[in-house]
Protein backbone atom coordinates (compact mmCIF):
# COMPACT_ATOMS: atom_id res chain seq x y z
CA UNK A 1 0.00 0.00 0.00
CA UNK A 2 1.44 3.35 -1.02
CA UNK A 3 1.03 6.64 0.82
CA UNK A 4 0.47 9.75 -1.32
CA UNK A 5 0.03 13.41 -0.42
CA UNK A 6 -1.72 14.31 -3.67
CA UNK A 7 -4.62 12.71 -5.52
CA UNK A 8 -3.25 11.70 -8.91
CA UNK A 9 -4.35 9.31 -11.69
CA UNK A 10 -3.60 5.68 -11.00
CA UNK A 11 -1.06 3.74 -13.00
CA UNK A 12 -3.74 1.07 -13.32
CA UNK A 13 -5.46 1.33 -16.70
CA UNK A 14 -9.06 2.46 -16.53
CA UNK A 15 -8.96 4.62 -13.43
CA UNK A 16 -9.61 4.12 -9.74
CA UNK A 17 -12.19 3.73 -7.00
CA UNK A 18 -12.04 6.15 -4.09
CA UNK A 19 -13.69 6.27 -0.69
CA UNK A 20 -13.50 9.61 1.09
CA UNK A 21 -13.70 10.65 4.74
CA UNK A 22 -11.85 11.43 7.95
CA UNK A 23 -11.78 7.75 8.96
CA UNK A 24 -10.79 8.55 12.54
CA UNK A 25 -10.52 5.23 14.35
CA UNK A 26 -11.37 3.10 11.30
CA UNK A 27 -14.47 1.74 13.03
CA UNK A 28 -16.84 -0.84 11.52
CA UNK A 29 -18.72 1.85 9.60
CA UNK A 30 -15.48 2.95 7.95
CA UNK A 31 -14.66 -0.69 7.29
CA UNK A 32 -17.93 -1.04 5.40
CA UNK A 33 -17.02 1.91 3.17
CA UNK A 34 -13.64 0.30 2.55
CA UNK A 35 -15.22 -3.08 1.84
CA UNK A 36 -17.55 -1.55 -0.76
CA UNK A 37 -14.69 0.34 -2.40
CA UNK A 38 -12.49 -2.75 -2.59
CA UNK A 39 -15.41 -4.74 -4.05
CA UNK A 40 -15.96 -2.15 -6.79
CA UNK A 41 -12.24 -2.08 -7.55
CA UNK A 42 -12.03 -5.86 -7.85
CA UNK A 43 -15.13 -6.17 -10.04
CA UNK A 44 -14.00 -3.41 -12.42
CA UNK A 45 -10.27 -4.10 -12.37
CA UNK A 46 -9.48 -0.66 -10.95
CA UNK A 47 -7.12 0.64 -8.28
CA UNK A 48 -8.50 1.33 -4.79
CA UNK A 49 -7.87 4.58 -2.90
CA UNK A 50 -8.80 5.90 0.52
CA UNK A 51 -8.81 9.70 0.47
CA UNK A 52 -8.48 11.33 3.87
CA UNK A 53 -7.17 14.52 5.47
CA UNK A 54 -4.58 15.85 7.93
CA UNK A 55 -5.30 17.61 10.13
CA UNK A 56 -8.81 16.25 10.41
CA UNK A 57 -11.37 18.87 9.35
CA UNK A 58 -12.84 19.10 12.85
CA UNK A 59 -9.35 19.84 14.17
CA UNK A 60 -8.91 22.60 11.60
CA UNK A 61 -12.25 24.23 12.44
CA UNK A 62 -11.73 24.00 16.24
CA UNK A 63 -7.97 24.42 16.78
CA UNK A 64 -8.35 25.43 20.45
CA UNK A 65 -10.65 22.56 21.43
CA UNK A 66 -10.39 19.79 18.82
CA UNK A 67 -12.26 16.54 19.44
CA UNK A 68 -10.06 13.79 20.89
CA UNK A 69 -8.33 11.81 18.18
CA UNK A 70 -9.05 8.09 18.07
CA UNK A 71 -6.12 7.38 15.75
CA UNK A 72 -3.15 9.31 14.45
CA UNK A 73 -2.14 8.97 10.81
CA UNK A 74 0.49 6.34 11.58
CA UNK A 75 -2.11 4.23 13.40
CA UNK A 76 -4.56 4.52 10.52
CA UNK A 77 -1.85 3.46 8.08
CA UNK A 78 -1.01 0.40 10.20
CA UNK A 79 -4.68 -0.58 10.49
CA UNK A 80 -5.06 -0.44 6.71
CA UNK A 81 -2.11 -2.69 5.98
CA UNK A 82 -3.21 -6.08 4.79
CA UNK A 83 -6.70 -4.91 3.78
CA UNK A 84 -5.92 -4.97 0.06
CA UNK A 85 -6.10 -1.18 -0.30
CA UNK A 86 -3.74 0.09 -3.00
CA UNK A 87 -3.30 3.70 -1.91
CA UNK A 88 -3.84 5.87 1.14
CA UNK A 89 -4.00 9.46 -0.09
CA UNK A 90 -3.70 12.15 2.60
CA UNK A 91 -4.56 15.71 1.58
CA UNK A 92 -3.50 18.61 3.76
CA UNK A 93 -6.65 20.25 5.12
CA UNK A 94 -5.85 23.95 5.04
CA UNK A 95 -7.49 27.26 4.14
CA UNK A 96 -7.16 26.58 0.41
CA UNK A 97 -8.90 23.21 0.64
CA UNK A 98 -11.55 24.67 2.92
CA UNK A 99 -12.34 27.37 0.35
CA UNK A 100 -12.49 24.97 -2.61
CA UNK A 101 -16.03 25.02 -4.02
CA UNK A 102 -18.04 21.91 -4.75
CA UNK A 103 -17.38 21.97 -8.49
CA UNK A 104 -13.62 22.26 -7.98
CA UNK A 105 -13.71 19.36 -5.52
CA UNK A 106 -15.59 17.21 -8.03
CA UNK A 107 -13.11 18.19 -10.76
CA UNK A 108 -10.30 17.03 -8.48
CA UNK A 109 -11.85 13.56 -8.58
CA UNK A 110 -12.38 13.74 -12.33
CA UNK A 111 -8.78 14.77 -13.03
CA UNK A 112 -7.56 11.81 -10.97
CA UNK A 113 -9.56 9.50 -13.26
CA UNK A 114 -11.89 8.40 -10.48
CA UNK A 115 -14.57 6.10 -11.86
CA UNK A 116 -16.35 5.16 -8.64
CA UNK A 117 -16.82 7.04 -5.38
CA UNK A 118 -17.98 5.43 -2.13
CA UNK A 119 -19.10 7.76 0.68
CA UNK A 120 -21.26 7.67 3.78
CA UNK A 121 -24.78 9.09 3.83
CA UNK A 122 -23.66 12.12 5.85
CA UNK A 123 -20.61 12.94 3.72
CA UNK A 124 -19.97 16.56 2.82
CA UNK A 125 -16.95 18.44 1.53
CA UNK A 126 -15.89 21.70 -0.10
CA UNK A 127 -16.87 25.23 0.92
CA UNK A 128 -19.95 25.33 3.17
CA UNK A 129 -20.19 21.54 2.86
CA UNK A 130 -21.78 21.95 -0.57
CA UNK A 131 -20.34 18.72 -2.00
CA UNK A 132 -22.74 16.41 -0.19
CA UNK A 133 -23.10 12.72 -0.94
CA UNK A 134 -26.32 13.36 -2.88
CA UNK A 135 -24.79 16.27 -4.83
CA UNK A 136 -21.82 14.15 -5.85
CA UNK A 137 -24.16 11.36 -6.91
CA UNK A 138 -26.14 13.79 -9.07
CA UNK A 139 -23.06 15.40 -10.64
CA UNK A 140 -21.03 12.24 -11.10
CA UNK A 141 -22.38 11.09 -14.48
CA UNK A 142 -21.26 14.25 -16.29
CA UNK A 143 -17.82 13.98 -14.68
CA UNK A 144 -17.27 10.32 -15.46
CA UNK A 145 -17.82 8.66 -12.10
CA UNK A 146 -20.58 6.90 -10.20
CA UNK A 147 -21.31 7.41 -6.52
CA UNK A 148 -22.47 4.80 -4.02
CA UNK A 149 -23.95 6.24 -0.83
CA UNK A 150 -23.59 3.85 2.11
CA UNK A 151 -26.28 3.99 4.77
CA UNK A 152 -25.46 4.03 8.53
CA UNK A 153 -24.03 0.87 10.04
CA UNK A 154 -25.73 -0.19 13.28
CA UNK A 155 -24.32 -2.19 16.18
CA UNK A 156 -26.92 -3.31 18.72
CA UNK A 157 -29.21 -0.61 17.35
CA UNK A 158 -26.61 2.15 17.81
CA UNK A 159 -25.37 4.05 14.77
CA UNK A 160 -21.62 3.58 14.48
CA UNK A 161 -19.63 6.81 14.38
CA UNK A 162 -16.33 8.17 15.62
CA UNK A 163 -18.31 10.27 18.09
CA UNK A 164 -20.00 7.17 19.50
CA UNK A 165 -16.60 5.51 19.94
CA UNK A 166 -15.23 8.60 21.73
CA UNK A 167 -18.23 8.66 24.07
CA UNK A 168 -17.80 4.97 24.89
CA UNK A 169 -14.11 5.44 25.65
CA UNK A 170 -14.74 8.55 27.73
CA UNK A 171 -17.29 6.58 29.78
CA UNK A 172 -14.79 3.73 30.24
CA UNK A 173 -17.03 1.32 28.30
CA UNK A 174 -14.28 -0.52 26.45
CA UNK A 175 -16.61 -3.38 25.48
CA UNK A 176 -18.93 -1.01 23.61
CA UNK A 177 -15.94 0.70 22.01
CA UNK A 178 -14.69 -2.73 20.90
CA UNK A 179 -18.03 -3.57 19.26
CA UNK A 180 -18.06 -0.24 17.43
CA UNK A 181 -14.45 -0.51 16.31
CA UNK A 182 -14.52 -4.21 15.50
CA UNK A 183 -11.41 -4.64 17.66
CA UNK A 184 -10.09 -3.50 21.02
CA UNK A 185 -9.01 0.11 21.21
CA UNK A 186 -5.25 0.54 21.04
CA UNK A 187 -2.54 3.17 20.73
CA UNK A 188 0.84 2.78 19.07
CA UNK A 189 4.05 4.68 19.43
CA UNK A 190 7.79 4.55 19.88
CA UNK A 191 9.06 4.00 23.42
CA UNK A 192 10.65 7.17 24.79
CA UNK A 193 13.17 7.56 27.59
CA UNK A 194 11.43 9.20 30.55
CA UNK A 195 12.42 10.28 34.05
CA UNK A 196 12.67 6.60 35.08
CA UNK A 197 10.63 7.25 38.22
CA UNK A 198 8.73 3.99 37.69
CA UNK A 199 11.97 2.03 37.77
CA UNK A 200 12.90 3.48 41.18
CA UNK A 201 9.43 2.55 42.47
CA UNK A 202 9.71 -1.05 41.26
CA UNK A 203 7.47 -0.57 38.23
CA UNK A 204 9.55 0.31 35.15
CA UNK A 205 7.37 1.61 32.32
CA UNK A 206 7.45 1.92 28.55
CA UNK A 207 6.49 5.53 27.83
CA UNK A 208 4.64 6.58 24.68
CA UNK A 209 3.80 10.09 23.61
CA UNK A 210 0.25 10.20 22.30
CA UNK A 211 0.74 11.82 18.85
CA UNK A 212 -2.57 13.68 19.24
CA UNK A 213 -3.72 16.93 20.80
CA UNK A 214 -6.03 15.18 23.25
CA UNK A 215 -6.85 11.62 24.20
CA UNK A 216 -10.34 10.08 24.09
CA UNK A 217 -9.79 8.37 27.44
CA UNK A 218 -7.65 8.44 30.56
CA UNK A 219 -7.11 6.44 33.71
CA UNK A 220 -5.56 3.14 34.70
CA UNK A 221 -6.00 0.14 32.40
CA UNK A 222 -5.31 -3.57 32.11
CA UNK A 223 -3.52 -3.88 28.76
CA UNK A 224 -1.81 -6.22 26.35
CA UNK A 225 1.25 -5.05 24.45
CA UNK A 226 2.12 -6.15 20.92
CA UNK A 227 5.15 -5.68 18.72
CA UNK A 228 7.89 -6.14 21.31
CA UNK A 229 11.01 -7.16 19.46
CA UNK A 230 11.87 -10.84 19.83
CA UNK A 231 8.55 -11.72 21.49
CA UNK A 232 5.92 -13.61 19.55
CA UNK A 233 2.19 -13.32 20.13
CA UNK A 234 0.10 -16.47 20.36
CA UNK A 235 -1.30 -18.28 17.31
CA UNK A 236 -4.02 -15.65 16.87
CA UNK A 237 -1.39 -12.92 16.75
CA UNK A 238 -3.34 -10.88 19.29
CA UNK A 239 -2.65 -12.13 22.81
CA UNK A 240 0.35 -9.93 23.52
CA UNK A 241 2.28 -9.29 26.73
CA UNK A 242 0.17 -8.50 29.83
CA UNK A 243 0.57 -5.28 31.72
CA UNK A 244 -0.97 -2.32 33.51
CA UNK A 245 -0.96 1.18 32.04
CA UNK A 246 -1.54 4.75 33.11
CA UNK A 247 -2.89 7.19 30.53
CA UNK A 248 -2.95 10.82 31.62
CA UNK A 249 -0.93 13.72 32.98
CA UNK A 250 0.42 12.06 36.20
CA UNK A 251 -0.88 14.63 38.74
CA UNK A 252 1.03 13.18 41.70
CA UNK A 253 4.38 14.07 40.10
CA UNK A 254 3.16 17.37 38.60
CA UNK A 255 3.06 16.03 35.07
CA UNK A 256 1.60 18.22 32.34
CA UNK A 257 1.96 16.45 29.03
CA UNK A 258 -0.40 13.48 28.52
CA UNK A 259 1.59 10.26 28.47
CA UNK A 260 0.88 6.54 28.14
CA UNK A 261 3.04 4.64 30.66
CA UNK A 262 2.88 0.84 30.52
CA UNK A 263 4.40 -1.63 32.96
CA UNK A 264 4.80 -5.12 31.46
CA UNK A 265 4.42 -7.94 33.95
CA UNK A 266 7.36 -10.30 34.41
CA UNK A 267 9.31 -8.72 31.56
CA UNK A 268 12.97 -7.87 31.46
CA UNK A 269 14.41 -6.14 28.43
CA UNK A 270 15.19 -2.84 26.77
CA UNK A 271 12.20 -1.35 24.93
CA UNK A 272 13.68 2.07 24.16
CA UNK A 273 13.18 3.05 20.53
CA UNK A 274 10.83 0.16 19.76
CA UNK A 275 7.44 0.81 18.23
CA UNK A 276 4.78 -1.03 20.21
CA UNK A 277 1.00 -1.25 20.31
CA UNK A 278 -0.82 -0.98 23.64
CA UNK A 279 -4.23 -2.66 23.53
CA UNK A 280 -6.71 -1.56 26.21
CA UNK A 281 -8.55 -4.53 27.74
CA UNK A 282 -10.32 -2.95 30.72
CA UNK A 283 -10.41 0.38 32.57
CA UNK A 284 -9.62 -0.13 36.24
CA UNK A 285 -10.11 3.39 37.62
CA UNK A 286 -9.69 7.07 36.93
CA UNK A 287 -6.50 9.06 37.36
CA UNK A 288 -5.88 10.23 40.93
CA UNK A 289 -3.64 12.58 42.87
CA UNK A 290 -1.85 11.03 45.87
CA UNK A 291 -0.39 12.96 48.79
CA UNK A 292 2.82 10.92 48.73
CA UNK A 293 4.73 8.49 46.53
CA UNK A 294 4.27 5.80 49.15
CA UNK A 295 0.49 6.05 48.85
CA UNK A 296 0.80 6.00 45.09
CA UNK A 297 2.93 2.84 45.17
CA UNK A 298 0.39 1.12 47.42
CA UNK A 299 -2.29 1.85 44.84
CA UNK A 300 -0.03 0.68 42.00
CA UNK A 301 0.30 -2.68 43.80
CA UNK A 302 -3.50 -2.95 43.91
CA UNK A 303 -3.82 -1.88 40.27
CA UNK A 304 -1.28 -4.46 39.14
CA UNK A 305 -3.02 -7.24 41.04
CA UNK A 306 -6.39 -6.25 39.58
CA UNK A 307 -4.94 -6.02 36.07
CA UNK A 308 -3.46 -9.51 36.37
CA UNK A 309 -6.83 -10.90 37.44
CA UNK A 310 -8.69 -9.12 34.62
CA UNK A 311 -6.22 -10.32 32.01
CA UNK A 312 -6.31 -13.89 33.32
CA UNK A 313 -10.07 -13.84 32.79
CA UNK A 314 -9.72 -12.37 29.28
CA UNK A 315 -7.16 -14.56 27.63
Amino acid sequence: MQLLRKLVPSRTAGGQVVTIGSFDGLHVGHRELLRRALSHAQLRGLASVMLTFEPLPREFFSPQSPPPRLSCLRERYRLLQGTGLDTLCVLRFDAALRQMDAEAFARLLQQAQVRQVVVGHDFKAARDGAATALWLQQQGPRLGFEVEIVQPVLVDGLRVSSRAVREALRAGDLLLAERLLGRRYAMTGRVQRGQQLGRTLGYPTANLRLSRRSSPCDGIFAVRVHGVRGVRDDATGRRGLPGVASLGTRPTVQGREPLLETHLFDFEGDLYGQEIEVEFVARLRGEQHFDSLDLMVEQIHRDAAQARAVLAANR
